[in-house]
């Protein structure tokens, strides 16, 4: 018997899973008649880019996004017959040389600001990038040591933790670094409510709150994380944090306002990263079920991949359905047709 199928029936792709990836991830095809066709391995293009095809069966292969690619429609090529296109939403590079160790932000004109956070203790020549709309990359800030959690407040300035220090400093428009609060252990993630109190998580186990008289509170414990510890509001109000440890099934906490915390959802790996959409969906830098990537979890609990790619730390949604997607050394920008829920 042989191994493959001998048809001369052309491919058909159903659906894409995730439609949305990272130059080196993988995207799911499930159709029909997507085998081999004697012993030749069927291929993708994206584009006018070839795409190898790493699994090949009769309603299911999986293409690999070479580096290079950009968004076009994914076809599938089995001997000289060509499937349907269906289009695909690939990353590009948005800017390199960086160290994010978290999300990046974006201001109310839609430049994103980025981390380059160096070692524990690593004093680096610029601290917090500026990029522009049309990717122009600008120093904004020098002579922060291990910059971690960055967030805006509705006034325009930048506020970034240092792990190193336990220290959470304000930035001006113009880039001028002032204390904001102290004494805050290895301080990371931090985010804003609505009201304009902030968070601030200390991986080694607590989430504080400084209201707007720079009075420190203690306002929930979880367990230390190996990371940073990620922080976003959904919009009634409920802080939801994310921290990695070495399991391979982490939660994602959710703490209300009177600092009750319960567990939202539990199997995920390495969670880091996390940012709502405008209809309360959940998006985490993390694995799911040994896929990495964008995991979109939403209000009712069901996860699936939004988009596939490796070495994920963050992310950061944009004008007009796009995001910014953190590397540990990169930002990329995609279209994905999502509208983000404001964070100014």
């Amino acid at each position: 018997m042989s191994l493959f199928r001998n048809t001369d029936a052309s491919p058909h792709i159903e659906h894409l899973s995730p439609a949305a990836a990272m130059p080196g991830g993988t995207i799911e095809l499930h159709g029909s008649h997507l085998d081999p066709a004697g012993h030749r391995i069927p291929h993708a293009t994206i584009g006018d880019t070839f795409a190898p095809v790493t699994l090949s069966r009769h309603t299911r292969a999986t293409v690999q996004v070479p580096d290079g690619s950009i968004s076009g429609d994914l076809i599938l090529h089995r001997n000289d017959s060509a499937s349907n296109p269906l289009h695909v939403r690939i990353a590009v590079p948005m800017a390199e040389n960086l160290h994010p160790v978290a999300n990046p932000a974006v201001d109310a004109t839609g430049q994103v600001f980025a981390t380059l956070s160096g070692g524990r203790g690593q004093a680096v020549p610029v601290s917090i990038f500026r990029i522009q709309r049309d990717f122009q990359v600008t120093p904004f800030v020098r002579d922060l040591l291990n910059p971690t959690g960055l967030a805006f407040d509705r006034e325009g300035y930048l506020y970034a933790s240092s792990r190193a220090e336990g220290t959470v400093y304000r930035i001006s428009p113009l880039g001028e670094i002032s204390t904001y609060a102290e004494g805050m252990g290895i301080a990371t993630g931090i985010a804003f409510d609505d009201v304009g109190n902030l968070y601030v998580g200390d991986r080694s186990g607590t989430i504080f709150k400084i209201n707007s008289n720079r009075e420190i509170f203690v306002f929930a414990t979880l367990e230390p994380s190996i990371a940073a510890y990620h922080l976003a509001f959904n919009s009634e109000g409920t802080l939801f944090v994310t921290g990695p440890t070495t399991s391979s099934n982490q939660a994602v906490h959710a703490i209300d306002r009177d600092g009750d915390t319960t567990v939202f959802y539990q199997g995920l790996g390495r969670a880091q990263g996390i940012a709502f959409d405008v209809d309360d969906n959940l998006y985490v830098a993390a694995s799911l079920r040994g896929q990495r990537g964008i995991v979109r979890i939403t209000p009712a609990r069901e996860a699936s991949l939004a988009v596939s790619g490796n070495n994920l730390v963050g992310l950061a949604f944009l004008e007009d359905g796009c995001a910014a997607l953190a590397t540990r050394d990169s930002l990329y920008h995609v279209d994905l047709g999502i509208e983000g829920r404001p964070l100014i």
